[in-house]
């Protein structure tokens, strides 16, 4: 296999794969818990760096795997956490500040997911033979 055709690849065996997709859902998970509590505190510059965290690490995951997985991977661990986060406990407390920025927060993330995912990188051609 030449280096050329190494590059081209999305990430290798299957097992490196999902590897790297599990590690891109705790990453995604801990972007949404983080924006969950920046959102509200810091308003409005916490919403906007939390959709901007959401963004990058949808994309990134989306540009390092070259596959839509990669961005639904992360877009499906933020997902768990904010829904969990979003319920409120018996006492009465929950981690969303009331507010039109935690919908913003909740839609915008959603919507920059579905926008990651499907815009996603195909993988690079491989170049033909280069004698020719």
């Amino acid at each position: 296999m030449s280096e050329a055709e190494r590059e081209a690849r999305p990430l290798g065996t299957p097992r490196t794969r999902a590897g790297v997709y599990a590690v891109l859902a705790v990453l995604g998970v801990l972007v949404g818990v983080a924006g969950t509590l920046v959102q509200a505190g810091w308003f409005p510059f916490g919403l906007l760096l939390s959709l901007a965290a959401s963004a990058g690490i949808f994309w990134g995951g989306a540009k390092l795997c070259r596959t839509k997985a990669g961005a639904i991977a992360p877009a499906a661990g933020w997902a768990v956490a904010v829904l969990f986060l979003t319920s409120s406990r018996p006492e009465g407390d929950f981690l969303f500040g009331v507010g039109v920025g935690s919908y913003v927060f909740l839609i915008g993330g959603m919507l920059v997911a579905v926008m990651c995912a499907t815009i996603a990188l195909p993988v690079p051609p491989v170049p033909g033979n280069k004698s020719r």
